[in-house]
């Protein structure tokens, strides 16, 4: 009658007897039995962290970071199963809004450091017409993409192959899945990653995420090189204007009394992202930007965007507009009143890194 009969008394001590019972026999614990069972019908992922901890716990900042980047990283495997050509840019297909809605889910945690358990439900079984192919399902189709994804990120950060720039999406990575692992591995203290997978029994097992993957800090340093060679390529240089509000500047080595020429930071929405752009400029251009954060006005600023160094950057052609100012009353910046660089993010000698990689 199990496990059917809940309406019956004794239902609760004879379902827990069976589990009991299945666990001795096949000689698994609780948690193995729980995900024996789930994974009938889910494909499920471990994010193991190999941290130092004391009493098994990692700081709440750490699991809320955590939390955020593998929703990135599941949205960006989504998009890319979706349409391997796709922008990650751009608002997400109904698709993969639905997947992250209802069929990816966060499971309990595993034994073995601090392992987050990531469950993606892969719904009823399809009816197969005899003369068709079988279809994945979608879900099916996302976590395929995250493993491919995930094997082709490790190997490009030991050996670069041009054949993946050409073609991202086709080998599953995307700078998105790469910035989403740049920031699960922050933490100083993270010795490495630990990403597996364990596939649904119901569904033929794909040839990809069959060993677990493995980012120590030998992986991890070459993240950033990945990400912006696949940046230039989602999103190559192209003319951009910048309307947002002066975040800092940076003066270097030069200093402030040698020239009016600062490295400023912008932070800015770029199509539905906000984003820390940077900006060398300099004389007139130079005091606009002092005084648009003197008065805390937007900022207007043209030039050919592009990803370098870590950062967004206006990298030629630079125009900056300042009729928005004027239009408030600021004057001409040809005379500036003496302002305490201080008040300016990262003072007058430290580099504005706030948002890079953003």
């Amino acid at each position: 009658m199990l496990p059917l009969a809940t309406e019956f008394a004794d239902f609760s001590r004879r379902f827990e007897d069976t589990l009991l019972s299945l666990g001795h026999i096949h000689d698994l614990d609780a948690v193995a039995l729980y995900e024996q069972i789930v994974a009938t019908r889910a494909d499920l992922f471990f994010v193991r962290l190999d941290q130092v901890m004391l009493d098994g716990t990692i700081p709440f900042q750490q699991a809320e970071k955590t939390l955020q980047a593998l929703y990135k990283m599941m949205r960006s495997a989504a998009t890319t199963a979706h349409d391997p050509l796709r922008s990650h840019s751009v608002r997400s297909p109904a698709a993969v809004s639905s997947f992250l809605e209802d069929d990816v889910r966060l499971g309990h945690t595993k034994r073995g450091s601090f392992v987050f358990t990531i469950l993606a439900r892969l719904g009823d079984p399809q009816i197969v017409q005899p003369e068709r192919d079988m279809v994945s399902p979608f879900p099916r189709r996302v976590m395929e993409t995250l493993a491919q994804g995930l094997e082709t990120t490790q190997r490009l950060t030991r050996h670069w192959d041009e054949d993946v720039l050409a073609s991202p999406g086709q080998s599953g990575v995307s700078a998105q899945l790469v910035e989403s692992l740049e920031e699960l591995s922050q933490p100083e203290h993270l010795r490495k990653l630990d990403l597996s997978f364990e596939w649904a029994a119901s569904e033929p097992k794909p040839t990809v995420g069959q060993a677990a993957i493995i980012l120590d800090r030998d992986v991890m340093v070459e993240l950033p090189r990945v990400r912006e060679r696949l940046v230039r390529q989602e999103e190559p240089p192209r003319q951009e204007t910048i309307v947002g509000f002066v975040k800092g500047l940076n003066w270097g080595e030069s200093g402030v009394d040698q020239e009016d020429t600062a490295e400023v930071a912008i932070v800015a929405d770029v199509n539905g992202r906000q984003r820390t752009i940077h900006v060398t400029l300099s004389g007139e251009e130079h005091h606009w930007a002092i005084r648009a954060y003197q008065e805390k006005l937007p900022f207007t600023v043209s030039g050919k965007l592009s990803y370098e160094r870590r950062a967004w950057r206006l990298i030629s052609d630079i125009h900056v507009d300042a009729s928005f100012l004027r239009h408030h009353g600021i004057g001409s910046p040809s005379v500036v009143e003496n302002y305490d660089s201080s008040e300016l993010d990262g003072g007058p000698s430290r580099q504005i890194l706030d948002g890079e990689g953003d």
